[in-house]
């Protein structure tokens, strides 16, 4: 059941030889990777207003310059990356960028920010969802965190069914998205000039709580650096598209870069012009998209549209995070199981790993996407300060054609990138930027601490120059409780080893062990039975005294130790056992040149050959009947040995 249910979900699993048929085109990868930038719109501006707006309405026209300094910023960030693309065809994330030509500690540093960057990037895009949907609908509030949730099942379960096919989901809707901005931009930048709408004064206009000041705008400039955000994606999933892959990587980052611009800037614009103050209880793309349509059903398609792109930035995040936290334990840094490809040639692991982490943040964040964007946009532009500093080191190592240029372009990007992550840093630190802050030197650790494991673990199996493999003789202990079908197939196994074989029971009770010693002596096993006392009723104690015992008699030889188990036909039934077994595996696990070895006996195989007996004695005892010939008293004469307990017991 659990197979079907499997395939059903996931598909059907793919050979490795059909990975390149897995990859993307520029159109379905403009959807995958740009989904995180372009629903960055959403909020983005709404960031900005939320911190001018501490000062009252003095602040709210700094929206402008604040957004037209946020767009410099993506154009400069873009160039950059696409430099990164052209040099490294294999995938030119943060990570290898920096680990490549700035050393291991920096690649850390930039993979740790990442990781934090793309957990974040989920929580604030789903939950930035989640309001936009209860924008529309406010009578759904209460389910803010279950909905969150639910998206995020969602959205891990279809990448978990392969890139490309969550790729070709996904693309419709991001378009849909694009196109309805487009439409909201368009209509209100044409009723703006021609004179079609007037801006509604707001309700409320709220009470300044500090003065305008440069820190204030500074600090409306970080939070509106979320933009940014997801740039960095199509550098990272270079090995996600097509051949040529690193040139359809260029051209899709620089169609990100100029969709985010005109989009976030028409936002903004609108924004300014129609005077619009945040609200917690409807999104500031609400109030455009209702001050433009009004309340009808283009302003619905707007909402539905922008909740779906903010469900879909997650998954630009579900294909990088995966991918980078391959790299990290490729290279020894993270758990191997990060590594391995599924049956749907993706990184399963990963991608179930991010959806968990994930989903904890919006549980402890209570699905708030303000709680939420002050840990945003740290890890990102420490992630693009080390990657454009590690190019600039490059270019300048190599000397390559047109290295002045790039070199340019580099220069330009880290040294703007470093200035806005003090920015962003410095304005954010108290609000909860400090966590991240601490949370990165302590990724990278346990990046070290893990390396060092797996070094270690390879010191110590290496092997040295062997000539010969010596071999000493293997002791075969079976624990006996009593005897039963399970304990005689473990029986049978142990003395198919062709090793000594030594049966031991551990008494509690002076006559269940007496019993046991008669019923052996009939068994008639080439087995000796050891009877050991044990006083306080300990099962495992003086088992494993006894396994100490012999183990010191040859500090080179084995033991092993074969271990009978049934298996009930229903897990409700496990619980009615003492799970023996169970601990004296957990007990045994421990012990050098101690090998366990467990012989399950099925109960339910045991049903069915109980069956098939009873069928088989029914059957001789019907074709006795037939062909013996009827007494006086109507009852066949049917032979003792042919009786039917006697065939059942056969059986």
């Amino acid at each position: 059941m659990f197979h079907s249910l499997r395939r059903l979900l996931l598909g059907n699993p793919l050979p490795t030889d059909r990975m390149h048929t897995e990859r993307i085109g520029s159109l379905v990868g403009l959807a995958v990777f740009a989904s995180d930038g372009l629903s960055s719109v959403a909020y983005a501006t709404e960031e900005i207003l939320l911190a001018l707006v501490l000062a009252g309405t003095a602040g709210l026209p700094y929206v402008l310059p604040v957004g037209i300094a946020i767009g410099c910023l993506i154009m400069i960030v873009a160039f950059s990356y696409r430099q990164t693309c052209l040099q490294y065809p294999n995938g030119g994330g943060a990570y290898i960028v920096a680990k490549d030509n700035l050393g291991t500690l920096p690649g850390l540093t930039a993979a740790a920010a990442l990781l934090v960057d793309y957990i974040l990037t989920v929580a604030v895009s789903i939950t930035s969802g989640v309001a936009a949907l209860i924008s529309a609908f406010p009578e759904w509030a209460p389910y803010r965190v279950t909905l969150a949730l639910a998206v995020i099942g969602f959205i891990a379960l279809m990448n978990l069914r392969g890139v490309r096919e969550s790729g070709a989901f996904f693309a419709g809707p991001t378009y849909v998205f694009v196109i309805s901005m487009f439409a909201l931009i368009g209509v209100g930048l044409w009723r703006t000039l021609t004179g079609g709408i007037t801006p509604t004064p707001p309700h409320e206009i709220p009470a300044a709580v500090q003065g305008l000041t440069l820190f204030l705008i500074l600090r409306a400039f970080a939070s509106g650096c979320a933009a940014l955000t997801g740039i960095e994606a199509v550098a990272n999933g270079i090995t996600a598209f097509k051949e040529p892959a690193s040139q359809r990587a260029a051209k899709v980052l620089m169609a990100l870069a100029t969709l985010l611009l005109l989009l976030f800037m028409g936002i903004t614009w609108l924004a300014h012009h129609y005077q619009i103050v945040p609200s917690h209880s409807e999104t500031v793309v609400s109030q455009i998209a209702s001050q433009t349509f009004g309340r009808n059903w283009l302003y619905f398609v707007i909402q539905t549209a922008t909740f779906v792109i903010l469900f879909l930035a997650a998954n630009t995040s579900f294909n990088g995070f995966p991918r980078l936290a391959s790299l990290l334990a490729r290279d020894g840094y993270l758990p191997r199981q990060l590594a391995n490809l599924g049956d749907r040639l993706v990184f399963a692991n990963g991608i179930i790993l991010l959806g968990v982490t994930a989903g904890i943040l919006v549980v402890v964040f209570r699905g708030s996407t303000h709680a939420l964007i002050p840990l945003y946009a740290i890890g990102v532009f420490l992630a693009f300060t080390l990657s454009q500093s590690g190019m600039v080191a490059r270019w300048w190592r190599r000397r390559e054609r047109g290295w002045q240029i790039g070199i340019a372009v580099n220069s330009v990007g880290a040294l703007t990138t470093f200035v806005v992550l003090s920015v962003v840093l410095v304005a954010k630190f108290t609000q909860g930027a400090w966590v991240v802050a601490v949370l990165l030197p302590l990724l990278v650790l346990e990046f070290m601490a893990i390396e060092r494991h797996y070094k270690g673990v390879a010191r110590l199996l290496r092997l040295e120059q062997v000539e010969r493999l010596p071999v000493h003789p293997t002791t075969v202990i079976v624990p006996v409780a009593g005897l039963h079908r399970g304990v005689l197939r473990a029986l049978r196994f142990a003395l198919g080893l062709g090793c000594p074989v030594r049966a031991v029971h551990v008494a509690t009770s002076p006559a269940e062990a007496e019993k046991l010693q008669r019923q052996w002596a009939k068994l008639q096993v080439n087995a000796p039975l050891t009877i050991l006392e044990s006083p306080y009723r300990s099962l495992t104690g003086p088992l494993l005294e006894y396994v100490d015992n012999i183990a010191a008699e040859d500090r080179e030889a084995f033991v092993a130790v074969v271990i009978p188990e049934f298996i009930p036909s229903h897990w409700r039934h496990a619980f009615l056992h003492n799970q023996s077994a169970l601990a004296l595996e957990f007990a045994l696990r421990s012990r050098p040149n101690v090998v366990l070895i467990s012989i399950r006996y099925l109960l339910s195989v045991a049903l069915e050959e109980e069956d098939r007996g009873r069928k088989a004695a029914a059957e001789a005892a019907a074709k006795v009947a037939s062909e013996t010939p009827e007494t006086g008293h109507g009852t066949p004469e049917v032979p003792l040995a042919e009786s039917g307990p006697a065939r059942e017991g056969q059986a």
